[in-house]
C-alpha cells in the first residue's frame, strides 16, 4: 500500500491520500516481555492440568509464585483463548447477537467414522512468543483430519482447517463451542454448503466437546512441553511430526491400543459400519472389526459407563 523506495510521491503525501497517520509508518511493535511470557506459560500449564480452574483459582495458584491480580490473569486468558469448563453466570440468558445451533450429541451413540467431527482452538507457547492451533478431530476414531497454526486468532486459519478437512470426507455432524470463530458467517456458510449438520456446545459446557479438549492435553504433554519451541517454524515442524505419529503410530487406550488412522480406515472399509445404528433402540450393536495376528478387535458402543459416545473394545479370538 505504501511505497517506501523509488516512490513518485513522498510518504507524507501517500499517507494523506490514504487517510493514514504518518507516525504509524515508524511504529515498531514491542515483543512481549519475559515476565508476560512467563505468566502465560504458567497459566497454560495450570489450565492444561486443571481445565476447570477459572481466573480466580489460577490467580490463587500464581500468587504463590509472583505478584499478580485477577484482572491481569483474566486479560491473559482472553488473549490465550482459555475459558474454564465450569458453568458461568447467567447461563439461562443466551446471547442473541449471533446464530447458535443446538447441541446434537446428547444421547447419541457414535458408531462409525465421519459421523461426528469436533473442532477447537488452543494456545501453543513458544520461548519468545505464542501461536494458536486449530484441529478437526473424528470422534469415533480420534483421527486428526486437519490442523493449522497461526500467530493471531484471525479467521483465515480456521477456514483453512475446515476446508482441508472437508477434502478428506464429510461428516454427518460437526461440533464446536460457541466461540466467535464458530459462529461466524464464514464458518457457518462452509458447513451449510457442504450439507453438514452443525452442533454447538451449551454455554459454559466445554465437556460437550471433551474429545477435542482431551486431544489438547495429549498434544501439550507429549509434544509442546517437551520441546519448548524457539520459533513458529520449529513449532510447525514439531507438530507436523507429532500429528503424523499420533495418527499413524500412537496406541490409543480407548481404541484397544490401535492407532487412530488404523481404526479410521478399517471402520470405513467395514460393511457393518456403513450406517449409524443405535444398539439401545434396535438391540443390535454395530461393530467394527480390525484383524491382527491371532485376534480380532470388535468395537461396540459402551453402554455400561453412562457415556454412549465412547467406543468400548472387546477382544474376540
Amino acid at each position: 500500500m505504501i511505497e517506501r523506495e523509488d516512490a513518485e510521491l513522498s510518504l507524507a503525501t501517500q499517507t494523506e491520500l490514504l487517510g493514514l497517520n504518518r507516525s504509524s509508518l515508524y511504529y515498531v511493535p514491542l515483543p512481549p516481555s519475559p515476565e508476560e511470557l512467563h505468566i502465560k506459560r504458567r497459566i497454560d500449564e495450570i489450565y492444561t492440568a486443571r481445565p476447570f480452574y477459572g481466573s480466580r483459582k489460577i490467580t490463587v495458584v500464581l500468587r504463590k509464585e509472583l505478584v499478580i491480580n485477577r484482572k491481569a490473569v483474566q486479560r491473559h486468558m482472553r488473549e490465550m483463548g482459555l475459558v474454564a469448563i465450569c458453568p458461568g453466570p447467567n447461563l439461562s440468558q443466551r446471547a442473541r447477537n449471533h446464530l447458535v445451533f443446538p447441541y446434537l450429541l446428547r444421547g447419541l451413540a457414535i458408531t462409525q467414522p465421519n459421523e461426528v467431527w469436533g473442532i477447537d482452538i488452543t494456545y501453543i507457547r513458544l520461548r519468545g512468543a505464542w501461536l494458536y492451533l486449530v484441529a478437526v478431530l473424528d470422534w469415533f476414531s480420534r483421527y486428526v483430519l486437519s490442523w493449522e497454526l497461526d500467530q493471531t486468532l484471525e479467521m483465515p486459519f480456521v477456514v483453512c482447517a475446515v476446508q482441508r478437512a472437508l477434502t478428506v470426507a464429510k461428516p454427518q455432524i460437526w461440533n464446536s463451542d460457541q466461540g466467535s470463530h464458530f459462529t461466524s458467517p464464514q464458518y457457518i456458510d462452509l458447513l451449510q454448503t457442504a450439507g453438514v449438520q452443525i452442533s454447538m456446545d451449551g454455554r459454559g459446557r466445554a465437556l460437550d466437546n471433551i474429545f477435542t479438549e482431551r486431544l489438547w492435553r495429549t498434544v501439550k504433554y507429549e509434544e509442546v512441553y517437551l520441546h519448548d519451541y524457539d520459533s513458529p517454524r520449529e513449532a510447525r515442524q514439531g507438530l507436523t511430526s507429532y500429528f503424523q505419529f499420533y495418527n499413524q503410530e500412537r496406541p490409543h487406550q480407548a481404541l484397544a491400543y490401535h492407532a487412530p488412522a488404523q481404526v479410521y480406515v478399517a471402520a470405513q472399509a467395514c460393511p457393518t459400519a456403513t450406517s449409524a445404528v443405535d444398539m439401545w433402540k434396535t438391540g443390535t450393536p454395530p461393530v467394527v472389526h480390525i484383524s491382527t495376528a491371532g485376534t480380532t478387535t470388535v468395537f461396540i458402543p459402551d453402554s455400561t459407563k453412562g457415556n454412549r459416545t465412547l467406543a468400548q473394545p472387546i477382544f474376540v479370538s
